[in-house]
């Protein structure tokens, strides 16, 4: 993963992102995380300065390049040298992310034409101006087309990069370096489809995080409340009482939503029958898949094949 460092970068923009992949890190080494620069010191927009930078690698197939932003000014002289890695990097099958204005950097190397972009929101109205082949998109946390994703302004950074881990290693990664940020997971306004891995997290009760981790973790147990109290570390009751507090559901109604979003991945393996989903998925059977299949979402299991 290769951070890219222009001439009056702004912290946030780069330390947000950074601080999220590195917690990712913490969990298990999934990212080789580089500063990268053509100078080996580069001086913030805050005024702090940056030293010890790499000099930018050449990028390879799979890398993640990272652009934050900087003053709006300073996108307006952007060194052609910066722009030709950009362009090669894109080619040579890297994937490509802003934060901020960082987007106006992607733009003037030719790589927002015909993609779907955003940027801070007080800067969309220069984004379309600039690069009017550009599809400019307004009041979003953050838009991935292709191999390009751009995000809004200062902490969104950390929006899409917490998007961004989920992509390559699962909700239950993001959700646990959020916690370990002490953030919120806010996902892409346009994401249809909830996801139970990831909704009711926005409380910072560590023990209902261990619950909820260990209930998406086995769907197919049969678990008692004292079994899950002690992973939890709390009596039974208090368990009860602070699950529902933090999330607004009950366990068991937690429980029976982790088990519909595997059943609803299940139903698409061609290999598995109503019966076998409902196996992997700690129902008793298909006829109790079906009736709360039907409560949630108002259809059968077999119309998913569809």
């Amino acid at each position: 993963m290769i951070f890219v460092l222009l001439p009056e970068v702004e912290i946030l923009d780069l330390a947000g992102p950074l601080q999220a992949f590195s917690e990712a890190n913490a969990f298990e080494r999934r990212f080789v995380l580089r500063t990268c620069a053509r100078t080996e010191r580069i001086r913030t927009d805050q005024g702090v300065v940056l030293a010890d930078l790499e000099q930018l690698p050449e990028a390879r197939e799979g890398d993640l390049v990272v652009v934050p932003g900087m003053k709006y000014r300073a996108t307006q002289r952007i060194d052609r040298a910066d722009l030709r890695w950009l362009k090669t990097s894109a080619a040579a099958g890297a994937q490509l992310a802003s934060i901020c204005t960082g987007a106006f950097i992607l733009g003037e190397a030719g790589l927002l034409d015909g993609r779907r972009c955003t940027t801070h929101w007080s800067r969309t109205n220069e984004l379309r101006m600039r690069f009017p082949r550009a599809r400019v998109v307004d009041n979003r946390l953050f838009v991935s087309d292709g191999a390009v994703t751009t995000s809004a302004g200062i902490a969104s950074g950390i929006d899409m990069a917490l998007a961004l881990i989920e992509r390559s290693w699962g909700p239950l990664t993001a959700a646990a370096v959020a916690r370990e940020m002490v953030v919120y997971l806010r996902r892409d306004g346009a994401h249809e489809q909830e996801s139970i891995y990831l909704d009711y997290r926005t409380h910072l009760h560590p023990g209902i995080h261990r619950v909820q981790d260990w209930l998406t973790q086995h769907p197919d147990a049969k678990t008692t409340l004292p079994q899950l109290a002690s992973v939890a570390g709390m009596s039974a009751r208090n368990l009860t009482r602070h699950f529902r507090t933090a999330t607004g559901l009950s366990i068991k109604e937690f429980s029976t939503r982790v088990r519909l979003e595997l059943a609803r991945t299940l139903m698409h393996d061609p290999r598995l029958t109503v019966d076998g989903v409902a196996n992997r998925c700690g129902f008793d059977n298909a006829r109790q898949l079906r009736r709360v299949w039907k409560a949630a979402f108002g259809n059968t299991p077999r119309r998913a094949h569809a």
